[in-house]
């Protein structure tokens, strides 16, 4: 399945609901939690140590004055095209907004 987040703070709840093998995008204000040192970063370890994919929208990331590859090891940037691409590949999504 694939998870659409777009509120932060991050809530522990959501990533209670994700499966080994999801694959989660971060979406506007949510890319921040993903920079090494957030305070989510541990919501974050967390599904990737349960074997998630995690992607923050590079578009997204820049717009909030962030470098990617200042981001959290194992959360890949993406662009619209890589978007799609998921969005193709996963018959469920789930917005969380």
């Amino acid at each position: 399945m694939l998870h659409l987040l777009s509120q932060a703070p991050l809530q522990a709840e959501l990533f209670e609901r994700m499966a080994p093998g999801d694959e989660i995008v971060l979406l506007d204000a949510t890319v921040c939690s993903a920079l090494r040192g957030h305070r989510d970063n541990r919501l974050l370890q967390r599904a990737l140590d349960r074997s998630c994919k995690l992607y923050a929208m590079r578009d997204m990331v820049a717009a909030h004055g962030l470098a990617a590859d200042r981001l959290l090891p194992g959360i890949e940037a993406i662009d619209y095209a890589g978007l799609v691409e998921l969005t193709v590949k996963h018959p469920a999504i789930h917005s969380w907004c």
